[in-house]
């Protein structure tokens, strides 16, 4: 809900393609970080390591959705 309004009318922008491996690969850094943190195994170190690059690599990926639905007028674009 945004302003009193219903969510009804949200959209996830024009690319959703960016937006679903974005969730996806916070989903699965977080989890390796947090099985890398929490787990007793002798392999945690790169558990967390590739959790916290996974996640550095969504941020990419964030970028990259929200640049993409930005939306400039024509007027504005001095064509």
């Amino acid at each position: 809900m945004l302003l009193g309004r219903p969510c009804a009318g949200c959209h996830p922008g024009r690319c959703v393609f960016f937006l679903i491996v974005a969730l996806l690969s916070d989903t699965v850094g977080l989890v390796l970080l947090l099985v890398g943190i929490f787990a007793t195994l002798n392999y945690w170190d790169f558990l967390v390591y590739t959790g916290a690059l996974i996640l550095a690599l969504s941020l990419l990926f964030w970028i990259a959705w929200y640049t993409f639905n930005i939306q400039v007028p024509l007027e504005k674009l001095d064509l």
